[in-house]
């Protein structure tokens, strides 16, 4: 399958984890990355994994609090491979905080990464998918999106703020032939998740075996599953979806998700 084959896709948050995972599927696909992450050396291996299988790819480093950065980012991406196609809004702050005690600064960054930046991203990436014939937004949200637990009220409220960006976008970019459209993932086993159970919940590797027990289909999910959903929505095999709100996981009536 080559179903993105010489697409240019920029994905933000692919150091690691899921966005790594897209990245490199990405790639078998047939389609150049431009890998955005906060570490470097991690984002330069997700560049040697996707220069391995022939494919393109390049590494922006970038705080997406900041405006200039996001539009930066789409502007360097447009420069190196000469055009846009799909934008993959991946990168979050899973940060942990309940909506009676979170500081203010703590919710507003959060809001900045999860929501602000997908906002800016898309708006400044329009003018590049238009010029392409149109193109393909891929949010990645979470199905705390519904309810979060309480220590992860902010980041649920960001998810659910993306969900309505997602669809209202949609609406407006349809007549573009740009398509916007989101994956809400469940509990997925990532560098990440494991070094956020370990350094801001103090817990050993006996989580992962518990969170398997409270799992639908007997197992965490992996960047893979993910990763098969969002080049869905990327490529022309969805030419007529958009808007959709795709959730990976559900819970048994009453269950509600960990993170």
């Amino acid at each position: 399958m080559r179903d993105l084959d010489g697409k240019v896709s920029v994905i933000t948050g692919a150091t690691s984890g899921i966005g790594r995972g897209i990245a490199e599927h990405f790639a078998g696909l047939g389609s150049h990355v431009l890998v955005h992450g906060r570490d470097r050396a991690d984002g330069l291996e997700t560049v040697r994994r996707v220069r391995s299988v022939g494919r393109d790819a390049d590494y922006f480093d970038g705080d997406l609090t900041q405006e200039d950065v996001c539009r930066a980012l789409i502007r360097f991406a447009v420069e190196r491979f000469g055009g846009l196609d799909i934008l993959v809004n991946n990168a979050a702050d899973t940060g942990r905080g309940d909506l009676e005690h979170i500081p203010v600064a703590r919710w507003d960054t959060i809001m900045a990464v999860n929501l602000r930046a997908p906002f800016i991203l898309l708006q400044a990436a329009i003018p590049h998918l238009r010029a392409r014939g149109g193109g393909s937004v891929v949010n990645v949200g979470s199905i705390l999106a519904y309810v979060g637990e309480p220590k992860l009220g902010a980041y649920s409220v960001s998810k659910g703020g993306l969900m309505t960006f997602t669809k209202n976008a949609a609406s407006l970019l349809n007549q573009y032939r740009i398509r916007v459209n989101q994956i809400n993932v469940g509990w997925t086993l990532t560098e990440g998740e494991r070094r956020v159970k370990r350094e801001q919940e103090g817990k050993g590797d006996e989580w992962i075996e518990q969170a398997i027990a409270t799992r639908p289909f007997g197992r965490l999910l992996a960047p893979l599953d993910v990763a098969h959903a969002a080049a869905y929505f990327a490529s022309d095999e969805s030419e007529c979806v958009t808007g959709s709100v795709l959730d990976l996981e559900q819970y048994p009536p009453g269950a509600l998700p960990n993170s």
